[in-house]
């Protein structure tokens, strides 16, 4: 039976629970992001030392794909007729990254980005079980790209502490 948003049915051919369903793991998804988002900006902001540049250049081009991505995320969920999370308060029930205190050594920075990193990557892998049975491709393309986007830059970002 297709639920009603707006007054108007919606009918993806997914079921309604299903709907709902991979909504709230995107919504998980984007609290991840949008997290990281956040800590990875902080990071650009503050980071000292002798990688100053390069980790300042890295974070920002990595902040900025971290921005894009919510916008991709929270519409996918809109398309799937529910609302996007958008407070602080909302992702911090939601996110699985924790916030970092203090401004941590340039090299701890590397570390819990890395975390960071690995963390949307479990997000994205725990919402594809229930993606998969609906047959929703879209949110599994969205989803597997996004793995790909983390698991290269957790990459790049590990090799920095070798």
């Amino acid at each position: 039976m297709p639920t009603k948003t707006s007054g108007m049915p919606i009918d993806l051919g997914i079921d309604p629970q299903k709907r709902q369903e991979i909504a709230e793991g995107l919504s998980r998804l984007l609290a991840d992001t949008y997290s990281l988002y956040l800590k990875t900006h902080n990071f650009h902001w503050n980071v000292t030392g002798p990688m100053f540049n390069t980790l300042h250049l890295m974070f920002e081009t990595q902040y900025t794909e971290l921005a894009l991505a919510v916008d991709l995320i929270a519409e996918r969920i809109r398309s799937l007729g529910f609302p996007a999370p958008g407070t602080y308060s909302e992702y911090a029930k939601l996110s699985s990254i924790e916030e970092t205190p203090g401004v941590p050594k340039a090299e701890e920075m590397i570390r819990l980005l890395v975390q960071g990193q690995e963390s949307v990557v479990r997000t994205a892998r725990s919402i594809f079980p229930v993606v998969d049975d609906a047959n929703d491709e879209p949110s599994a393309d969205l989803l597997t790209q996004r793995m790909q986007i983390h698991e290269k830059t957790a990459w790049m970002l590990r090799s920095l502490l070798e």
